[in-house]
């Protein structure tokens, strides 16, 4: 026979059991994010590993052929987002404090394939990156920083790299991207994607 007590007891058990998967949960996004995202005491970012696995949003081109030759950026941007940030822009349509999107360079190389004239990715020339974190960039538009890895003139990449100053990329993501100063009307993989949680459906 159930008894109130009983019910009573089951019900708080119940919510005890959530309670703590929802700790886990929380407490695994976050050990993720960090991860992630790592900067060294300098308050430098240190270069992210294992990128090319992340979810790749999109390549944006704006050759110098288009551009009178002399385009701001003439190379491929490979783009991607690391997978914690690209699960919660997928259930919330936003990015969260953590979020860390890669823009490696590749240069252009032949111009014509089998299957005809066009563009086609040469060699990788650089490696980028913006980065929303509160904690680092508490006065910065929409808490974003961003970063360059690429030694210049040469193809080598820091280990570690500082925020680059605002007139350098924060003017132009402030005035330009569609969304919290990310260029979201160049990646449909994004647009797509956005608050709609499809893996659960």
């Amino acid at each position: 026979m159930i008894t109130q007590k009983s019910t009573q007891k089951s019900i708080v058990l119940c919510i005890m059991y959530i309670l703590t998967i929802t700790s886990v949960f929380a407490e695994d996004t976050a050990s993720t994010i960090r991860s992630y995202l790592n900067f060294n005491e300098q308050g430098e970012l240190i270069r992210p590993t294992g990128y090319r696995e992340w979810i790749f949003v999109g390549t944006p081109l704006t050759p110098n052929d288009m551009n009178k030759g002399k385009a701001a950026f003439p190379e491929f941007h490979n783009v991607y987002i690391d997978p914690v940030s690209w699960a919660r822009w997928k259930k919330t349509g936003k990015f969260p404090n953590g979020t860390l999107v890669i823009k490696e360079l590749v240069s252009v190389g032949s111009k014509q394939a089998s299957s005809g004239n066009g563009y086609f990715q040469g060699e990788y020339i650089g490696l980028e990156a913006s980065v929303k974190s509160e904690k680092q960039f508490p006065e910065a538009v929409g808490h974003w920083g961003f970063f360059r890895f690429t030694i210049e003139g040469s193809k080598k990449l820091r280990k570690t790299a500082a925020v680059q100053a605002s007139e350098n990329c924060t003017a132009c993501h402030h005035a330009n991207a569609a969304t919290d100063q990310v260029f979201t009307q160049y990646y449909p993989v994004l647009r797509a994607s956005r608050g709609k949680d499809t893996d659960s459906k």
